[in-house]
């Protein structure tokens, strides 16, 4: 056991021995390369140049501390221990932001219109509003504290306008989703002790623009989730908080950063889904769909030009006929955007570069409406609007989704049985409820809508809202489906192209409701001449663009016997005979 020990104990000394004298050997290398020029001090020369990159910076003073702490640290440690890589990790983070650099920015009107229209077709409200924005911080010399929501439906320019504003202030764009995100270190970063850690999305984009005011674009804010591990729409707080983000606390680099200097323009589908506090700090700016005319010349302009570009082909290749892009747009992008109307295009010009591709040869291709037929099959969207004209108990609506405004069509029919009411179409809630409002209220005044007194006890009645697969919810079919129920009961149909919204209560009166703008738009795109709705939405209408109700006649309303008196009494009929007067 003695000669085993001394043998492990002679075994270690050597050990030890070797490691010393290779350590030592090292060492007097590395003096000697010094001496003669050769090497120079890793250690010394990174701090050196932590130094310099301070010196260049306009860091705060907690910076500035924190960095002479950092440095201190860092000369004491060896460069093999892991703290080392970390202190230095977050001394290059610290030394990388660009403290105190600014863009200049270009707060010329006539040139930020000029950008604008070149890049987006009609939205004229939403330009004048962004142009009215850039004025009031040229006069006000400074754009800090400013946060804008873009809210509309998909594809219709949010996101380039983002950059479309960043490039005509002339400064640097950035764009990054929160659609899904569900963890708060995503905004703030994750603290030092953690592995791998480092700065949120907002302090990365930060150093990847390498500017302090640059224009920062969270798209999908109405997409954020929250779990276990926090909620990013609670760490947005700070951010897009004017009071606050003047010193933004990211928890890896912890110490204040100035974010006032920032635009934030945030995206969204619908307001809804964003929490109260965040929406208070954002200053909206609503977007609608594109009407079939600006459809029509954002294709001519921007996207047949782009795709033709994209596949390899010339303008020589290939032509679009007028009758051939309406046919696109209402046969099978009937949409509030226009990402469906450029798949669409997209898809035809893919079928006619492989035949290009096949044979070099080819004749120039010019799609008519007969052609897209060829390509694309038969039209997805058919006239649901002429389908349904003259049907006694069925009455056309205006309904509003996060993808824009639609038309919406409430079906009665009376079944001879022992009295009842149903509704089927997988209606929500509000919306069931405004059903049960409808029938009680036309039931109670049957009489006054001269319906036999015992048609209800005779009829079990039916209201279908089609399509049956899609959920439905709200409280704006109230009048439609009232309507709907009488012109069942009476056999009376109502006057084709009339389309309607509106909550209704009880005792008749009728309420205003949302969606307004993408409503209209809706019925522009389905050819509607009439709509009803209440009088407290007036003034919604009488905000939207001259451009955009061309053709629209809006007739107000405060209760159902103005309803009722438009479409049973020919209201509509003589209103019409006076305009053609």
């Amino acid at each position: 056991i003695n000669q085993l020990k001394e043998k492990i104990t002679l075994q270690i000394e050597e050990r030890i021995t070797q490691h010393q004298r290779e350590f030592f050997l090292h060492e007097q290398l590395k003096a000697i390369k010094e001496e003669l020029g050769i090497e120079k001090d890793d250690k010394a020369e990174e701090l050196k140049r932590y130094e310099e990159r301070v010196n260049e910076l306009e860091m705060s003073e907690a910076a500035l501390v924190r960095v002479d702490e950092e440095l201190e640290k860092l000369q004491f440690l060896p460069p093999q221990s892991p703290e080392y890589i970390v202190v230095r990790n977050y001394l290059d983070w610290l030394t990388q932001l660009p403290w105190g650099i600014l863009t200049t920015d270009r707060l010329d009107i006539s040139e930020a219109r000029q950008i604008l229209d070149r890049d987006h077709y009609g939205l004229d409200d939403v330009k004048e509003r962004i142009l009215e924005f850039i004025g009031v911080s040229k006069l006000r010399g400074s754009m800090g504290g400013s946060i804008l929501c873009l809210i509309g439906p998909p594809g219709v320019g949010k996101t380039s306008l983002g950059r479309a504003v960043a490039e005509s202030i002339g400064r640097e764009f950035f764009r990054f989703s929160l659609g899904g995100m569900r963890d708060e270190a995503e905004i703030k970063g994750h603290r030092r002790t953690y592995i791998g850690a480092m700065p949120g999305k907002i302090i990365q984009t930060i150093k990847t623009t390498g500017s302090q005011n640059p224009v920062i674009m969270l798209d999908e804010i109405d997409k954020i989730g929250a779990s276990f591990h926090g909620d990013p729409a609670s760490a947005l707080l700070e951010v897009l908080d004017p009071e606050q983000n003047n010193s933004f606390h990211d928890h890896y680099l912890d110490l204040p950063f100035d974010l006032s200097k920032v635009l934030f323009i945030a995206t969204a589908n619908v307001p809804d889904t964003i929490p109260g506090p965040l929406l208070d700090r954002m200053e909206e700016i609503r977007l609608s769909g594109y009407i079939a005319q600006e459809k029509l010349q954002i294709a001519k302009r921007h996207l047949i030009p782009k795709q033709i570009k994209e596949h390899g082909l010339k303008r020589a290749d290939v032509g679009f006929r007028q009758d051939g892009i309406k046919c696109l747009i209402e046969g099978y992008a009937r949409e509030a955007g226009v990402r469906g109307l450029e798949k669409c295009i997209r898809t035809c010009l893919r079928k006619i570069a492989a035949r290009k591709a096949e044979d070099p040869k080819a004749d120039r291709v010019v799609l008519t409406r007969s052609q897209i037929e060829t390509y694309l099959g038969r039209p997805v969207f058919a006239d649901d609007v002429l389908a349904h004209q003259g049907t006694p108990g069925v009455v056309m609506g205006l309904a509003w989704t996060a993808f824009g405004g639609s038309v919406l069509f409430v079906e009665a029919m009376a079944i001879p049985s022992p009295g009842g009411f149903q509704h089927t179409g997988q209606l929500g809630d509000v919306m069931a409820e405004s059903s049960t409002i409808a029938f009680s209220l036309v039931h109670s005044n049957a009489v006054k809508y001269k319906i036999d007194e015992d048609f209800f006890k005779t009829h079990k009645i039916h209201l279908h809202v089609p399509a049956g697969a899609t959920p439905k919810d709200g409280p704006s079919a109230g009048i439609t489906m009232a309507a709907a129920l009488i012109s069942m009961a009476t056999g009376q149909s109502v006057p084709p192209h009339v389309a309607m919204t509106g909550e209704l209560t009880l005792t008749g009166a009728v309420l205003p409701v949302g969606g307004i703008r993408e409503k209209i738009v809706s019925a522009e795109r389905s050819s509607v001449v009439d709509v009803i709705m209440p009088e407290t939405n007036r003034r919604d209408y009488d905000e939207i663009p001259e451009s955009v109700r061309k053709g629209i006649h809006a007739h107000f309303v405060d209760d159902f016997k103005a309803v009722h008196r438009l479409l049973f009494r020919d209201g509509l009929e003589k209103l019409r005979a006076r305009r053609k007067g």
